[in-house]
């Protein structure tokens, strides 16, 4: 059964006035805006946060993958890289599956800005989320992630972070 068979066959009832769109760009600028802040002793603030969280946090075997994965052209990832590199956060190690391959690895230095910048992260969200009962903002998180989920499954191409420059630009 196609995902379309699974959808509601009658129209869904929306709020008069209200704009889905509209709704996700205001808490994307506040979220970008918060976090934007609290990253800044972080190259690349949000964009150095995420590339740091997938090398700690998920098994992405060598920086083709973590370009994949992250949806980032590989020429851009080498720049980013090479200044968390700089910094200390990560390190390139040569891949013994595949010499040609460069894996990335968090250093342990990287590993503690790492859970410090989760730390201000999380803050930050919450300050975001705040008009929500902790239950909805519980609910909301998991609809979202829910949702870029099945987005990034359905279409793996899509580039998040030109996503949000177009949200914000």
């Amino acid at each position: 059964m196609s995902k379309q068979r699974d959808l509601p066959q009658r129209p869904l009832t929306l709020r008069q006035g209200a704009n889905f769109g509209w709704s996700l760009g205001v808490v994307l600028r506040r979220w970008h805006e918060q976090v934007e802040e609290v990253l800044n002793n972080l190259p690349h603030r949000s964009r150095g946060y995420h590339i740091l969280a997938v090398v700690v946090h998920e098994d992405v075997p060598t920086q083709g993958a973590l370009a994949s994965r992250l949806v980032i052209d590989r020429s851009v990832l080498t720049y980013l890289i090479d200044d968390l590199e700089d910094a200390g956060l990560i390190e390139r190690q040569l891949d013994p599956r595949d010499r040609r391959a460069r894996r990335i690895v968090a250093t342990g230095r990287g590993r503690q800005v790492l859970a410090e910048a989760e730390q201000r992260v999380a803050l930050a969200e919450e300050r975001v989320l705040g008009g929500l009962e902790a239950e909805q903002r519980a609910a909301f998180r998991e609809a979202v992630e829910q949702a870029a989920r099945e987005i990034m499954g359905a279409a793996p191409g899509t580039d998040p972070c030109l996503a949000v420059s177009r949200v914000l630009g």
